[in-house]
């Protein structure tokens, strides 16, 4: 038997302000039905929450209420249920909107903020070429170390009081008009005072709207350093993520360190073996690998070393961003490979299964705007699975008996279909949209009605009552077809047994000493 003592058996919904009807109050109104008592004791509300304008919520403005969609009521509704809340911070950027950029915009060199963010040009300077528009091409060696989230050269060109057009770092989204107004993610300059001034009021701010976990979004991107990847460079990662974790101890705040990156670099382990809670970024994909190759080889064995090894995890299966699949490779360090999960044929067979179903893929690319890796695919986990309700009903028995908090994004519930017309309608960046319908309270109400809907339901205030799941988990050696889990705590345990041949669902558990069962 494998003990475990860092597990809490509280089960995580996550969504948009505006996923379940229009505001969140239509998202409480929808957690105060009884179908849903007792389901959830956690909420991972998305930053759309706040005042943002670019990449539904992660291009924030500020982080004040956003009052279109949430209310001071809204979060004494939600405290009256008992939920407490999860929300990001975006640790490596701001929108160009925010208080700070457009002092830079209006007063330029002379504005108090001139040094919040990240001139690329003043960065490069002396060590680069000056390119025929403006713009300093980093010297080769310096260049290639750079981890790229879209091609070409990460900035964003924006006009100056004096006339000049000025390139700021921008890794991640930007959206320029043909009337020359723009928006975008302007990465900040963490060497700057007024960066970590800012940090400390935001973990305040979010204290007081209730926020118990703080998600650290894009964290690993925020030290940057000539010389070294732009991605987790080594040690300013480190001082910068200590520097954080001074704040947020101040404020009572549990971090979640995001980090997507192979198995094989074993970051998550690094992260874990410091304390922080770590996202299970592997989940998903070998929840897919283990129902369409009935083989729960590899999964059991990742469950083993969560519990090996004390991870204290999150972990998913659909979510508001994709299902992960560069997470599960092996690689190569110091001249040595470092196996992954899965071998890169097995993870290319996930791939392909996922993206013959209807799903879209998201790549990484070099600096000059070559793909170099795929990074994730964008489908709803039941489009994943063929819209196959029943593999969905045992997906989520699996997830549930999982090592970890288990986070549950609010369309899986609904077994919710791929959405075209939305990721064809959002352009370049649309493919994340395919799984981010927003749901009316009517087709909740219908949803309700469905069998897969009350089982996921069932399956989840389960993981969210039951004493067993703050206990010890046995993992009962069985052929690769069959999956046995057994959680025990005192008098209390939860067993699940899996059939990968007939995706049967057979739950053994004890209530206040009563046995009771149930079969999907």
């Amino acid at each position: 038997m494998l003990k475990n003592t860092n597990i809490t058996n509280g089960v995580m919904l996550n969504a948009y302000p505006d996923s379940i009807g229009n505001t969140l109050s239509d998202t409480i109104r929808m957690l105060e039905k009884p179908e849903f008592k007792d389901v959830f004791t956690l909420f991972y509300v998305l930053p759309t929450f706040f005042n943002s304008d670019l990449d539904r919520g992660f291009s924030i403005i500020d982080y004040n209420l956003n009052k279109d969609l949430v209310s001071e009521n809204d979060l004494e509704a939600l405290e009256k249920l008992n939920i407490q809340l999860k929300f990001d911070i975006v640790l490596n950027h701001l929108s160009v909107a925010s208080p700070q950029f457009k002092d830079v915009l209006k007063n330029g060199a002379s504005s108090k903020y001139k040094d919040f963010f990240i001139n690329w040009n003043s960065f490069w300077e002396g060590h680069g070429t000056m390119g025929q528009d403006g713009v300093i091409i980093p010297k080769p060696e310096f260049l290639n170390k750079l981890f790229m989230r879209k091609s070409g050269l990460p900035i964003l060109k924006v006009p100056f009081p004096d006339g000049t057009a000025q390139p700021y770092w921008n890794t991640f989204y930007q959206k320029v008009n043909d009337d020359n107004t723009f928006l975008g993610q302007m990465d900040v300059n963490a060497k700057s005072d007024l960066v970590w001034e800012f940090y400390e009021e935001t973990l305040q701010k979010v204290k007081q709207f209730g926020c118990k976990i703080l998600r650290l979004d894009a964290f690993a991107y925020l030290h940057k350093e000539i010389g070294q990847s732009n991605f987790f460079n080594k040690p300013g990662t480190w001082q910068y993520l200590k520097r954080i974790k001074q704040i947020a101890d101040k404020n009572n705040l549990t971090l979640l360190p995001e980090i997507h990156a192979e198995y094989g670099l074993h970051l998550h382990d690094e992260v874990a073996k410091e304390g922080y809670h770590i996202y299970d970024f592997f989940l998903p994909g070998l929840t897919i690998h283990t129902i369409e190759n009935k083989n729960s080889k590899a999964l059991i064995n990742w469950a083993k070393e969560i519990v090996s090894k004390g991870y204290k995890t999150v972990n998913m299966l659909g979510c508001h961003d994709g299902i992960p699949v560069l997470d599960l490779k092996g690689k190569t360090v110091n001249g040595i490979y470092n196996k992954g999960l899965l071998e890169d044929k097995e993870i290319e067979s996930v791939m392909a299964t996922i993206l013959q179903r209807g799903g879209r893929v998201k790549n990484l690319y070099d600096p000059e705007g070559n793909k170099i890796s795929y990074y994730q695919v964008n489908a709803t986990f039941f489009s994943a699975l063929g819209e196959n309700e029943q593999k969905l009903i045992l997906a989520r028995a699996i997830q549930i008996f999982m090592p970890g908090i288990p986070q549950i994004w609010y369309l899986d519930i609904f077994a919710g279909k791929n959405d075209y017309a939305a990721a064809d309608a959002g352009g370049s960046a649309g493919h994340k949209e395919i799984n981010r319908t927003n749901l009316s309270l009517q087709e909740v109400e219908q949803g309700l009605k469905r069998e897969v809907v009350q089982h996921q339901l069932q399956l989840l205030r389960l993981r969210n009552t039951s004493k067993a799941f703050l206990g010890d988990v046995i993992f009962n050696e069985t052929s690769k077809k069959i999956i046995d889990i057994k959680w025990v705590y005192q008098d209390e345990f939860a067993h699940l047994t899996v059939n990968l041949d007939t995706h049967s669902v057979t739950i053994n558990y004890s209530e206040n000493g009563e046995f009771k069962s149930f079969n999907f």
